[in-house]
Protein backbone atom coordinates (compact mmCIF):
# COMPACT_ATOMS: atom_id res chain seq x y z
CA UNK A 1 0.00 0.00 0.00
CA UNK A 2 1.37 3.41 -1.03
CA UNK A 3 1.21 6.07 1.68
CA UNK A 4 1.23 9.76 0.73
CA UNK A 5 1.82 12.77 2.95
CA UNK A 6 -1.26 14.92 2.29
CA UNK A 7 -0.72 18.67 2.78
CA UNK A 8 -4.48 18.93 3.40
CA UNK A 9 -4.47 16.67 6.48
CA UNK A 10 -0.79 17.21 7.42
CA UNK A 11 -0.28 13.45 7.75
CA UNK A 12 0.50 10.33 5.73
CA UNK A 13 -2.55 8.57 4.34
CA UNK A 14 -3.11 5.29 2.49
CA UNK A 15 -3.53 5.97 -1.22
CA UNK A 16 -6.99 4.87 -2.33
CA UNK A 17 -7.80 6.03 -5.89
CA UNK A 18 -11.19 7.41 -6.92
CA UNK A 19 -11.36 4.70 -9.57
CA UNK A 20 -9.73 1.32 -9.00
CA UNK A 21 -6.52 0.84 -10.99
CA UNK A 22 -6.45 4.43 -12.25
CA UNK A 23 -4.76 7.63 -11.08
CA UNK A 24 -5.79 11.14 -12.13
CA UNK A 25 -2.93 13.50 -11.43
CA UNK A 26 -2.48 17.23 -12.09
CA UNK A 27 0.81 19.10 -11.60
CA UNK A 28 1.24 22.85 -12.11
CA UNK A 29 3.71 23.45 -14.93
CA UNK A 30 6.00 26.43 -15.62
CA UNK A 31 5.20 29.91 -16.90
CA UNK A 32 7.05 29.95 -20.21
CA UNK A 33 8.84 33.30 -20.61
CA UNK A 34 12.45 32.06 -20.38
CA UNK A 35 14.51 28.89 -19.97
CA UNK A 36 13.34 26.87 -16.96
CA UNK A 37 15.52 27.17 -13.85
CA UNK A 38 16.60 24.35 -11.54
CA UNK A 39 13.84 25.29 -9.10
CA UNK A 40 11.33 24.44 -11.86
CA UNK A 41 13.17 21.17 -12.45
CA UNK A 42 12.53 19.78 -8.96
CA UNK A 43 8.73 19.29 -9.21
CA UNK A 44 9.14 18.04 -12.78
CA UNK A 45 11.56 15.32 -11.64
CA UNK A 46 9.64 14.53 -8.43
CA UNK A 47 6.23 14.06 -10.05
CA UNK A 48 7.62 12.25 -13.10
CA UNK A 49 9.07 9.77 -10.58
CA UNK A 50 5.75 9.53 -8.69
CA UNK A 51 4.03 8.77 -12.00
CA UNK A 52 6.63 6.14 -12.95
CA UNK A 53 6.25 4.41 -9.59
CA UNK A 54 2.45 4.42 -9.82
CA UNK A 55 2.76 2.77 -13.24
CA UNK A 56 5.25 0.26 -11.81
CA UNK A 57 2.54 -0.65 -9.24
CA UNK A 58 0.10 -1.32 -12.07
CA UNK A 59 -1.91 1.90 -12.13
CA UNK A 60 -3.00 3.55 -15.36
CA UNK A 61 -1.96 7.17 -14.84
CA UNK A 62 -3.61 10.12 -16.57
CA UNK A 63 -0.97 12.79 -15.92
CA UNK A 64 -1.75 16.39 -16.82
CA UNK A 65 0.75 19.24 -16.51
CA UNK A 66 0.04 22.64 -18.04
CA UNK A 67 2.08 25.40 -19.60
CA UNK A 68 1.03 28.88 -18.44
CA UNK A 69 1.35 30.71 -21.77
CA UNK A 70 -0.37 34.01 -20.90
CA UNK A 71 1.12 36.02 -18.05
CA UNK A 72 2.58 39.45 -17.21
CA UNK A 73 6.16 38.15 -17.52
CA UNK A 74 5.49 36.67 -20.98
CA UNK A 75 3.89 39.94 -22.14
CA UNK A 76 6.83 41.98 -20.75
CA UNK A 77 9.34 39.78 -22.61
CA UNK A 78 7.29 39.99 -25.82
CA UNK A 79 7.15 43.80 -25.62
CA UNK A 80 10.91 43.97 -24.98
CA UNK A 81 11.59 41.88 -28.11
CA UNK A 82 8.82 43.46 -30.20
CA UNK A 83 7.16 40.11 -30.91
CA UNK A 84 3.85 38.50 -29.90
CA UNK A 85 3.32 36.81 -26.53
CA UNK A 86 2.45 33.66 -28.48
CA UNK A 87 5.89 33.71 -30.13
CA UNK A 88 7.64 33.96 -26.73
CA UNK A 89 5.59 31.19 -25.09
CA UNK A 90 5.92 28.93 -28.15
CA UNK A 91 9.71 29.35 -28.18
CA UNK A 92 10.15 28.57 -24.48
CA UNK A 93 7.73 25.64 -24.49
CA UNK A 94 10.00 24.01 -27.07
CA UNK A 95 13.12 24.85 -25.03
CA UNK A 96 11.45 23.48 -21.89
CA UNK A 97 10.66 20.21 -23.68
CA UNK A 98 14.35 19.87 -24.68
CA UNK A 99 15.43 20.31 -21.04
CA UNK A 100 12.77 17.83 -19.88
CA UNK A 101 14.07 15.28 -22.38
CA UNK A 102 17.60 15.83 -21.04
CA UNK A 103 16.35 15.09 -17.50
CA UNK A 104 14.52 11.99 -18.83
CA UNK A 105 11.12 13.44 -17.88
CA UNK A 106 8.44 11.73 -19.91
CA UNK A 107 5.85 13.96 -21.64
CA UNK A 108 2.60 14.22 -19.69
CA UNK A 109 -0.51 12.47 -21.02
CA UNK A 110 -1.62 16.03 -21.84
CA UNK A 111 0.31 19.31 -21.73
CA UNK A 112 -2.57 21.81 -22.11
CA UNK A 113 -1.99 25.49 -22.83
CA UNK A 114 -3.96 28.09 -20.88
CA UNK A 115 -4.73 30.09 -24.05
CA UNK A 116 -6.45 27.10 -25.66
CA UNK A 117 -9.06 26.85 -22.90
CA UNK A 118 -10.25 30.46 -22.46
CA UNK A 119 -13.86 29.49 -23.26
CA UNK A 120 -13.83 26.97 -20.41
CA UNK A 121 -12.51 29.67 -18.06
CA UNK A 122 -15.29 32.07 -19.08
CA UNK A 123 -17.83 29.26 -18.47
CA UNK A 124 -16.47 28.52 -14.98
CA UNK A 125 -16.40 32.21 -14.03
CA UNK A 126 -19.97 32.61 -15.29
CA UNK A 127 -21.04 29.62 -13.20
CA UNK A 128 -19.35 31.08 -10.08
CA UNK A 129 -21.18 34.37 -10.67
CA UNK A 130 -24.53 32.60 -11.02
CA UNK A 131 -23.90 30.82 -7.70
CA UNK A 132 -23.01 34.07 -5.94
CA UNK A 133 -19.32 33.24 -5.52
CA UNK A 134 -18.06 35.94 -7.89
CA UNK A 135 -18.87 39.52 -8.89
CA UNK A 136 -17.78 41.96 -11.60
CA UNK A 137 -16.59 45.55 -11.13
CA UNK A 138 -15.54 47.68 -14.13
CA UNK A 139 -14.48 44.68 -16.22
CA UNK A 140 -12.67 42.83 -13.38
CA UNK A 141 -14.26 39.72 -11.89
CA UNK A 142 -13.43 38.82 -8.27
CA UNK A 143 -14.01 35.66 -6.23
CA UNK A 144 -15.83 36.17 -2.89
CA UNK A 145 -13.31 34.46 -0.64
CA UNK A 146 -15.42 34.58 2.53
CA UNK A 147 -18.36 32.99 0.73
CA UNK A 148 -16.33 29.76 0.48
CA UNK A 149 -16.50 28.62 4.10
CA UNK A 150 -13.55 26.21 3.92
CA UNK A 151 -11.08 28.77 2.56
CA UNK A 152 -7.69 28.20 4.18
CA UNK A 153 -8.07 24.43 4.68
CA UNK A 154 -5.01 23.57 2.56
CA UNK A 155 -2.60 26.24 3.83
CA UNK A 156 -4.11 26.00 7.34
CA UNK A 157 -4.45 29.77 7.37
CA UNK A 158 -7.23 31.53 9.26
CA UNK A 159 -9.22 34.14 7.31
CA UNK A 160 -9.13 36.63 10.18
CA UNK A 161 -5.33 36.29 10.41
CA UNK A 162 -5.12 36.82 6.66
CA UNK A 163 -7.33 39.91 7.03
CA UNK A 164 -5.01 41.30 9.72
CA UNK A 165 -1.99 40.81 7.46
CA UNK A 166 -3.82 41.63 4.26
CA UNK A 167 -1.77 44.72 3.41
CA UNK A 168 0.95 42.45 2.03
CA UNK A 169 -1.62 40.35 0.16
CA UNK A 170 -3.47 43.16 -1.57
CA UNK A 171 -3.21 43.49 -5.32
CA UNK A 172 -4.28 46.15 -7.80
CA UNK A 173 -7.93 47.10 -7.74
CA UNK A 174 -8.22 46.67 -3.98
CA UNK A 175 -10.49 49.72 -3.69
CA UNK A 176 -13.03 48.00 -5.98
CA UNK A 177 -13.22 44.80 -3.95
CA UNK A 178 -16.00 43.96 -1.54
CA UNK A 179 -13.33 42.40 0.70
CA UNK A 180 -9.50 42.83 0.63
CA UNK A 181 -9.10 39.02 0.48
CA UNK A 182 -11.12 38.58 -2.73
CA UNK A 183 -8.96 37.49 -5.67
CA UNK A 184 -9.12 38.09 -9.43
CA UNK A 185 -10.78 35.65 -11.84
CA UNK A 186 -10.76 37.93 -14.90
CA UNK A 187 -8.89 41.16 -15.59
CA UNK A 188 -9.60 43.83 -18.24
CA UNK A 189 -7.22 44.30 -21.14
CA UNK A 190 -4.40 46.82 -21.15
CA UNK A 191 -2.84 48.48 -24.17
CA UNK A 192 -0.48 46.16 -26.04
CA UNK A 193 -1.63 42.98 -24.27
CA UNK A 194 -3.36 39.90 -25.69
CA UNK A 195 -7.06 39.74 -24.81
CA UNK A 196 -10.21 37.70 -25.31
CA UNK A 197 -13.86 38.73 -25.54
CA UNK A 198 -15.95 37.99 -22.43
CA UNK A 199 -19.34 38.98 -20.97
CA UNK A 200 -17.47 41.40 -18.64
CA UNK A 201 -15.45 43.06 -21.38
CA UNK A 202 -12.26 42.28 -23.28
CA UNK A 203 -9.50 40.90 -21.08
CA UNK A 204 -7.73 37.77 -19.90
CA UNK A 205 -8.09 35.22 -17.09
CA UNK A 206 -6.42 35.38 -13.68
CA UNK A 207 -3.73 32.77 -13.02
CA UNK A 208 -5.64 30.63 -10.51
CA UNK A 209 -8.68 29.93 -12.70
CA UNK A 210 -6.48 28.42 -15.43
CA UNK A 211 -5.46 25.31 -13.48
CA UNK A 212 -8.99 24.68 -12.15
CA UNK A 213 -10.36 24.66 -15.70
CA UNK A 214 -7.53 22.62 -17.26
CA UNK A 215 -7.77 20.01 -14.51
CA UNK A 216 -11.56 19.73 -14.89
CA UNK A 217 -11.40 19.45 -18.69
CA UNK A 218 -8.74 16.74 -18.88
CA UNK A 219 -9.29 14.84 -15.60
CA UNK A 220 -12.89 15.53 -14.53
CA UNK A 221 -14.44 17.31 -11.53
CA UNK A 222 -12.46 15.23 -9.01
CA UNK A 223 -8.83 14.12 -9.13
CA UNK A 224 -6.64 11.84 -7.05
CA UNK A 225 -3.41 13.84 -6.76
CA UNK A 226 -2.61 17.52 -7.22
CA UNK A 227 1.09 18.39 -7.05
CA UNK A 228 3.46 21.32 -7.21
CA UNK A 229 6.11 23.23 -5.30
CA UNK A 230 5.39 24.29 -1.72
CA UNK A 231 5.42 27.94 -2.85
CA UNK A 232 2.09 27.23 -4.60
CA UNK A 233 0.19 26.10 -1.47
CA UNK A 234 -0.93 29.68 -0.84
CA UNK A 235 -2.51 31.40 -2.58
CA UNK A 236 -2.53 29.43 -5.84
CA UNK A 237 -3.66 25.98 -4.69
CA UNK A 238 -5.87 27.43 -1.96
CA UNK A 239 -7.64 29.49 -4.62
CA UNK A 240 -7.92 26.51 -6.96
CA UNK A 241 -9.75 24.58 -4.24
CA UNK A 242 -12.11 27.51 -3.58
CA UNK A 243 -13.01 27.96 -7.27
CA UNK A 244 -13.29 24.28 -8.15
CA UNK A 245 -15.29 23.21 -5.08
CA UNK A 246 -17.58 26.27 -5.17
CA UNK A 247 -18.33 25.42 -8.79
CA UNK A 248 -18.79 21.63 -8.51
CA UNK A 249 -19.92 21.19 -4.91
CA UNK A 250 -17.47 18.25 -4.71
CA UNK A 251 -14.04 17.68 -3.21
CA UNK A 252 -11.52 18.81 -5.83
CA UNK A 253 -8.41 16.72 -5.06
CA UNK A 254 -7.99 13.85 -2.58
CA UNK A 255 -4.21 14.15 -2.04
CA UNK A 256 -2.14 17.33 -2.20
CA UNK A 257 1.61 16.79 -2.64
CA UNK A 258 4.18 19.58 -2.41
CA UNK A 259 7.94 19.45 -2.89
CA UNK A 260 10.19 21.62 -0.71
CA UNK A 261 12.37 24.49 -1.89
CA UNK A 262 15.74 24.28 -3.57
CA UNK A 263 18.54 26.46 -2.18
CA UNK A 264 21.85 27.31 -3.83
CA UNK A 265 24.89 27.09 -1.54
CA UNK A 266 22.50 27.34 1.45
CA UNK A 267 20.88 30.52 0.14
CA UNK A 268 17.57 31.06 -1.64
CA UNK A 269 18.02 31.18 -5.40
CA UNK A 270 17.58 34.69 -6.80
CA UNK A 271 18.91 36.76 -9.68
CA UNK A 272 19.91 39.56 -7.30
CA UNK A 273 22.23 37.19 -5.38
CA UNK A 274 23.76 35.99 -8.65
CA UNK A 275 23.02 32.36 -7.79
CA UNK A 276 20.28 31.80 -10.37
CA UNK A 277 20.85 28.82 -12.67
CA UNK A 278 18.82 27.59 -15.61
CA UNK A 279 18.69 23.89 -16.45
CA UNK A 280 20.33 24.78 -19.77
CA UNK A 281 23.30 26.35 -17.94
CA UNK A 282 23.66 23.23 -15.78
CA UNK A 283 23.58 21.07 -18.94
CA UNK A 284 26.73 22.85 -20.15
CA UNK A 285 28.66 21.47 -17.17
CA UNK A 286 26.87 18.22 -16.36
CA UNK A 287 24.88 15.45 -17.97
CA UNK A 288 21.31 16.29 -16.88
CA UNK A 289 20.96 12.73 -15.59
CA UNK A 290 23.30 13.85 -12.79
CA UNK A 291 20.88 16.68 -11.93
CA UNK A 292 18.03 14.17 -11.77
CA UNK A 293 20.06 11.78 -9.61
CA UNK A 294 21.03 14.67 -7.31
CA UNK A 295 17.39 15.74 -6.88
CA UNK A 296 16.23 12.20 -6.07
CA UNK A 297 18.95 11.77 -3.46
CA UNK A 298 16.79 13.77 -1.05
CA UNK A 299 13.21 13.19 0.03
CA UNK A 300 10.93 15.46 -2.01
CA UNK A 301 9.54 17.16 1.14
CA UNK A 302 13.05 18.00 2.42
CA UNK A 303 14.68 21.31 1.49
CA UNK A 304 17.45 20.60 -1.00
CA UNK A 305 20.75 22.44 -1.20
CA UNK A 306 22.43 22.69 -4.61
CA UNK A 307 26.19 23.10 -4.79
CA UNK A 308 29.06 22.17 -7.10
CA UNK A 309 30.41 19.76 -4.43
CA UNK A 310 27.09 17.92 -4.12
CA UNK A 311 26.74 17.71 -7.92
CA UNK A 312 30.25 16.20 -8.14
CA UNK A 313 29.30 13.68 -5.44
CA UNK A 314 26.16 12.78 -7.43
CA UNK A 315 28.23 12.45 -10.59
CA UNK A 316 30.58 9.98 -8.87
CA UNK A 317 27.70 8.03 -7.30
CA UNK A 318 25.87 7.71 -10.62
CA UNK A 319 29.14 6.62 -12.22
CA UNK A 320 29.35 3.73 -9.72
CA UNK A 321 25.97 2.43 -10.89
CA UNK A 322 26.87 2.86 -14.55
CA UNK A 323 30.24 1.14 -14.10
CA UNK A 324 28.53 -1.83 -12.43
CA UNK A 325 26.06 -2.13 -15.32
CA UNK A 326 28.93 -1.77 -17.80
CA UNK A 327 30.88 -4.57 -16.07
CA UNK A 328 27.81 -6.84 -16.16
CA UNK A 329 27.40 -6.07 -19.85
CA UNK A 330 31.04 -7.08 -20.45
CA UNK A 331 30.56 -10.35 -18.53
CA UNK A 332 27.35 -11.07 -20.48
CA UNK A 333 29.11 -10.55 -23.82
CA UNK A 334 32.17 -12.64 -22.92
CA UNK A 335 30.70 -15.40 -20.73
CA UNK A 336 31.50 -18.96 -21.78
CA UNK A 337 28.63 -20.52 -19.82
CA UNK A 338 25.05 -19.60 -20.67
CA UNK A 339 22.89 -21.19 -17.96
CA UNK A 340 22.60 -20.28 -14.27
CA UNK A 341 24.47 -22.49 -11.81
CA UNK A 342 22.68 -23.67 -8.67
CA UNK A 343 24.67 -21.20 -6.56
CA UNK A 344 23.86 -18.33 -8.94
CA UNK A 345 20.15 -19.15 -8.77
CA UNK A 346 20.38 -18.79 -4.95
CA UNK A 347 22.15 -15.45 -5.37
CA UNK A 348 19.42 -14.19 -7.72
CA UNK A 349 16.82 -15.19 -5.13
CA UNK A 350 18.75 -13.15 -2.53
CA UNK A 351 18.40 -9.99 -4.66
CA UNK A 352 14.62 -10.03 -4.08
CA UNK A 353 15.29 -8.35 -0.72
CA UNK A 354 16.81 -5.30 -2.47
CA UNK A 355 13.73 -4.95 -4.67
CA UNK A 356 11.52 -5.29 -1.57
CA UNK A 357 13.56 -2.56 0.20
CA UNK A 358 13.18 -0.35 -2.87
CA UNK A 359 9.38 -0.81 -2.97
CA UNK A 360 9.08 -0.33 0.79
CA UNK A 361 10.91 2.99 0.53
CA UNK A 362 8.82 4.20 -2.39
CA UNK A 363 5.58 3.06 -0.75
CA UNK A 364 6.49 5.30 2.20
CA UNK A 365 5.64 8.66 0.59
CA UNK A 366 8.04 8.14 -2.34
CA UNK A 367 11.25 8.10 -0.31
CA UNK A 368 13.62 8.17 -3.29
CA UNK A 369 16.71 8.68 -1.07
CA UNK A 370 16.16 5.29 0.62
CA UNK A 371 15.17 3.74 -2.71
CA UNK A 372 18.54 4.80 -4.16
CA UNK A 373 20.26 3.25 -1.10
CA UNK A 374 18.56 -0.05 -2.04
CA UNK A 375 19.89 0.30 -5.60
CA UNK A 376 23.43 0.73 -4.22
CA UNK A 377 23.00 -2.37 -2.05
CA UNK A 378 22.10 -4.27 -5.21
CA UNK A 379 25.09 -2.76 -7.07
CA UNK A 380 27.44 -3.81 -4.24
CA UNK A 381 25.96 -7.34 -4.34
CA UNK A 382 26.49 -7.51 -8.12
CA UNK A 383 30.08 -6.26 -7.83
CA UNK A 384 30.77 -8.90 -5.15
CA UNK A 385 29.19 -11.92 -6.82
CA UNK A 386 29.53 -11.38 -10.59
CA UNK A 387 32.95 -12.05 -12.12
CA UNK A 388 34.48 -13.19 -15.39
CA UNK A 389 33.63 -16.82 -14.64
CA UNK A 390 29.93 -16.05 -14.09
CA UNK A 391 27.29 -17.32 -16.48
CA UNK A 392 25.68 -15.08 -19.07
CA UNK A 393 22.24 -15.62 -17.48
CA UNK A 394 23.51 -14.52 -14.04
CA UNK A 395 25.16 -11.32 -15.26
CA UNK A 396 22.13 -10.49 -17.41
CA UNK A 397 19.69 -11.08 -14.53
CA UNK A 398 21.67 -8.78 -12.20
CA UNK A 399 21.93 -6.11 -14.90
CA UNK A 400 18.19 -6.30 -15.62
CA UNK A 401 17.37 -5.87 -11.91
CA UNK A 402 19.58 -2.80 -11.51
CA UNK A 403 18.26 -1.25 -14.70
CA UNK A 404 14.59 -1.92 -13.89
CA UNK A 405 14.88 -0.15 -10.50
CA UNK A 406 16.79 2.75 -12.06
CA UNK A 407 14.16 3.01 -14.78
CA UNK A 408 11.44 3.52 -12.15
CA UNK A 409 13.51 6.47 -10.89
CA UNK A 410 14.05 7.68 -14.45
CA UNK A 411 17.81 7.16 -14.17
CA UNK A 412 19.58 6.06 -17.35
CA UNK A 413 22.33 3.54 -16.58
CA UNK A 414 24.01 3.37 -19.97
CA UNK A 415 27.35 5.17 -20.26
CA UNK A 416 27.56 7.71 -23.06
CA UNK A 417 30.01 6.76 -25.79
CA UNK A 418 33.01 9.07 -25.62
CA UNK A 419 33.96 10.91 -28.80
CA UNK A 420 37.61 10.89 -29.85
CA UNK A 421 39.37 14.26 -30.05
CA UNK A 422 39.67 13.92 -33.84
CA UNK A 423 35.90 13.33 -34.16
CA UNK A 424 35.23 16.44 -32.09
CA UNK A 425 37.55 18.60 -34.20
CA UNK A 426 35.89 17.29 -37.39
CA UNK A 427 32.41 18.19 -36.08
CA UNK A 428 33.60 21.66 -35.03
CA UNK A 429 34.96 22.25 -38.57
CA UNK A 430 31.62 21.14 -40.03
CA UNK A 431 29.81 23.53 -37.65
CA UNK A 432 32.06 26.44 -38.69
CA UNK A 433 31.35 25.69 -42.36
CA UNK A 434 27.59 25.54 -41.65
CA UNK A 435 27.71 28.92 -39.90
CA UNK A 436 29.66 30.43 -42.81
CA UNK A 437 26.98 29.14 -45.18
CA UNK A 438 24.32 30.64 -42.81
CA UNK A 439 22.96 27.13 -42.18
CA UNK A 440 22.34 27.94 -38.50
CA UNK A 441 19.98 25.01 -37.99
CA UNK A 442 22.80 22.54 -38.80
CA UNK A 443 25.28 24.53 -36.68
CA UNK A 444 22.92 24.33 -33.69
CA UNK A 445 22.33 20.64 -34.36
CA UNK A 446 26.09 19.94 -34.16
CA UNK A 447 26.46 21.99 -30.95
CA UNK A 448 23.56 20.05 -29.37
CA UNK A 449 24.99 16.72 -30.56
CA UNK A 450 28.34 17.54 -28.94
CA UNK A 451 26.57 18.72 -25.77
CA UNK A 452 24.73 15.38 -25.56
CA UNK A 453 28.14 13.68 -25.69
CA UNK A 454 29.39 15.90 -22.87
CA UNK A 455 31.41 18.28 -25.08
CA UNK A 456 31.04 22.01 -24.31
CA UNK A 457 31.88 24.56 -27.00
CA UNK A 458 32.96 28.13 -26.36
CA UNK A 459 33.08 30.60 -29.23
CA UNK A 460 35.99 33.03 -28.63
CA UNK A 461 37.84 35.62 -30.71
CA UNK A 462 40.65 33.11 -31.11
CA UNK A 463 38.23 30.52 -32.49
CA UNK A 464 36.19 27.66 -31.03
CA UNK A 465 37.47 26.11 -27.79
CA UNK A 466 36.05 22.91 -26.38
CA UNK A 467 36.20 20.86 -23.20
CA UNK A 468 34.70 17.68 -21.82
CA UNK A 469 32.03 18.15 -19.11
Amino acid sequence: MIRIYNTLSKKKEDFIPLEEGKVRMYVCGPTVYNFIHIGNARPMIVFDTVRRYMEHKGYEVNFVSNFTDVDDKIIKKANEEGVSAEKISGRYIEECKKDMEGMNIRPATTHPLATQEIDGMIDMISSLMEKGYAYAVNGTVYFRTRRFEEYGKLSHKNLDDLQAGSRSLLISGEDEKEDPLDFVLWKPKKEGEPYWVSPWGDGRPGWHIECSVLSRKYLGEQIDIHGGGEDLVFPHHENEIAQSEACSGMEFARYWMHNAFLNIDNRKMSKSLGNFFTVREISEKYDLQILRFFMLNAHYRSPLNFSAELMEASKNALERIRTAVDNLKYITEHASACELTEEEAKFIKETDKFEADFDRSMDDDFNTADAIAAVFDLVKFANTHAAEGSSRAFAQALSDKIQSLCDILGIITEKKEELLDADIEELIEERQAARKAKNFARADEIRNLLLEKGIILEDTREGVKWKRA
